[in-house]
């Protein structure tokens, strides 16, 4: 007699976990209560346990464009709902001298890629004797997204850099690789939060005074701004930025204190 294990087994595979498999016992007999007292089974629920493969860890990454530089910023909580689990937590990786990558999402998803990247950008430079030029980090980060697109990285992903006219350059991205050289974006948890102070402030949207030019001071005053109010409203912001001011001499990287509560 063939056992019943592989049988249980594939009617769980088949969907039977929304009914009820009864079992009956030719000992049990009489009501409900007496079947109990012997011991014998009368049904049991097939539950199905609902496990997904992601987790939202929070952090907030920011960049903003400026002729010749780019100051991109983000947080260092990790969090799961409302519980912090480490307020040290660096969500951005430099990339080349030129290039820093900031990421919000699924930790363990930021983690692997931003260690995919970082061996893809060692093996470039190893091949080629140079380091790769920002507008390539851009698009070789949106090949590895799409590589992964029916299985997709976790991470909401901003690279910030010097393109080869020495400009200021920001790349935003999607799950999924789709990206588009902007002068200024944010990503993750506080991103609802910090876009429409940006619209304001450096794109100059619906406003009638005139356009200001800031200089590499003036963002980094911005950027603290702007996570210090992101903090007051969102519980997965905070503890303290780490930003990268990156210019054509290279990337200067410093940090700083937000509330701790």
């Amino acid at each position: 007699m063939a056992p019943l294990y592989p049988l249980l087994f594939s009617a769980l595979i088949l969907g039977f976990n929304s009914h009820t498999l009864k079992f009956r016992h030719d000992r049990c007999e009489g009501d409900r209560s007496k079947m109990t007292e012997r011991g014998c089974p009368i049904e049991m629920k097939v539950r199905q346990r609902q496990v997904s493969p992601y987790e939202y860890n929070g952090g907030t990454a920011l960049a903003i464009a400026g002729d010749d530089f780019v100051v991109i910023a983000s947080d260092t909580r990790l969090s799961a709902g409302y519980s912090i689990l480490t307020r040290n937590c660096q969500t951005s990786t430099k990339l080349t001298n030129q290039a820093v990558i900031a990421t919000g999402g699924c930790r363990t998803d930021v983690i692997s890629l931003h260690k995919l990247l970082s061996i893809r950008m060692q093996q470039y430079k190893d091949a080629h004797k140079r380091e790769m030029q920002t507008h390539s980090v851009a698009q070789l980060l949106s090949n590895t997204l799409y590589y992964r697109r029916f299985f997709p990285f976790y991470a909401f992903n901003i690279v910030g850099g010097i393109d080869k006219n020495g400009k200021g350059a920001v790349y935003t991205y999607d799950a999924i690789g789709s990206f588009e050289c902007v002068k200024y974006a944010s990503q993750g948890a506080g991103q609802k939060l910090i876009i429409p102070i940006l619209d304001n402030v450096v794109g100059h949207k619906n406003r009638n005074d005139a356009k200001v030019k800031y200089t590499v001071s003036d963002v980094v005053e911005l950027v603290k701004d702007v996570f210090i109010t992101a903090g007051e409203r969102e519980i997965m912001v905070g503890d303290s930025i780490v930003y990268h001011v990156i210019t054509k001499d290279g990337i200067k990287t410093d940090k700083f204190d937000l509330k701790k509560d």
